[in-house]
């Protein structure tokens, strides 16, 4: 049997992370890990230190522990939750193969560093990472690249690696989603707009070279594309505008407001930026934007849940596996 023949691969999905609890504390240490990134702030180093450490820290963990709160699960974290279930249905798909599955956050645990150790230790030398951003973004994708560099550069004998950077256009992730919506229509009827909200970004980085808003635009058109929508059917938005610098517009809260002035008042919402729920899905998304839309003058205000782990879902990454194989 060649070396070839033996060489082991191993799939790490990757997604962002969450607290270990709604403990003040938990929520404390993962903010200051996650917004501590170079990657996720673009400012100084000097300046934002002092923000973070003076006016975010001591304050931001007890409004974001509620948050946390109103969304937590009898196991835990959703977004953590339903990336162990999407792993652990992955790799019973591959059962029989010579790939091992396994899951990592990037703030948090399980820890990105630590599961890239034990490919090492069990001997893998075929390593295919898979950030659970549809979407590339300088801000998520490459600060899981930043981490994986920053292992291998200790590692004598590396291993190959296939980094899968986006797959915002991927067929099989298009027809997912679009599946899913015609999944939610079916059991609770169509509404008068569907609304694509992405995460926001701060504008200045599509300026210094950052695909994302291209990115988030294609994919909102390939899935209206599926579904057979007008150009009057749907609209494409950014959630999530932190301090005072201009973000990727339209802005989701100030389309909310403005859609039941339109005749408009009943939507679906879908947030195609997003394998699997999460905080900004599951309490920004769901129920204050909701709020908004509701006393805006909205009748109805559905919300599309994410893939998940569901079977489309691991079809998905069944198909990228194989693509990067």
């Amino acid at each position: 049997m060649s070396r070839q023949a033996l060489r082991k691969t191993g799939v790490l999905l990757v997604n962002l992370g969450s607290p270990a609890s709604t403990k003040i504390g938990d929520v404390r240490r993962f903010l200051r890990e996650f917004l501590g990134d170079p990657r996720v702030v673009n400012l100084p180093r000097p300046l934002w230190w002092l923000i973070l450490n003076l006016f975010i820290l001591p304050f931001r963990p007890k409004k974001s522990a509620h948050a946390y709160r109103a969304i937590w699960t009898e196991q835990g974290s959703p977004l953590i939750v339903f990336t162990r279930r999407l792993a652990e249905k992955l790799a019973a798909r591959l059962a029989g193969t010579d790939i091992q599955v396994e899951y990592a956050m990037r703030y948090g645990k399980p820890a990105l560093a630590e599961k890239l150790a034990e490919f090492k230790q069990n001997g893998v030398e075929d390593i295919v990472v898979v950030p659970l951003y549809p979407q590339y973004s300088s801000t998520t994708t490459a600060s899981i690249f930043d981490v994986v560099a920053e292992v291998f550069v200790g590692w004598r004998h590396l291993p190959s690696l296939r980094f899968i950077g986006e797959f915002h256009q991927h067929p099989a992730y298009i027809r997912a989603v679009a599946d899913s919506v015609r999944a939610h229509w079916a059991e609770h009827g169509r509404a008068d707009c569907l609304l694509m909200s992405f995460h926001g970004l701060p504008a200045k980085l599509t300026e210094l070279g950052d695909p994302y808003f291209y990115q988030c635009q294609a994919t909102a058109k390939r899935i209206a594309e599926q579904l057979d929508l007008a150009e009057d059917q749907w609209r494409l938005v950014f959630q999530s505008r932190f301090g005072r610098a201009e973000w990727l517009k339209p802005y989701c809260v100030e389309v909310l407001a403005e859609l039941p002035t339109q005749g408009i008042r009943n939507i679906d919402v879908l947030c195609p930026g997003f394998s699997v729920d999460c905080l900004e899905t599951l309490e920004e998304i769901a129920i204050a934007n909701r709020e908004i839309f509701l006393e805006a003058g909205g009748e109805t205000y559905r919300y599309i849940p994410a893939l998940n782990d569901s079977d489309a879902h691991v079809e998905v990454m069944q198909a990228l596996i194989e693509t990067a194989r």
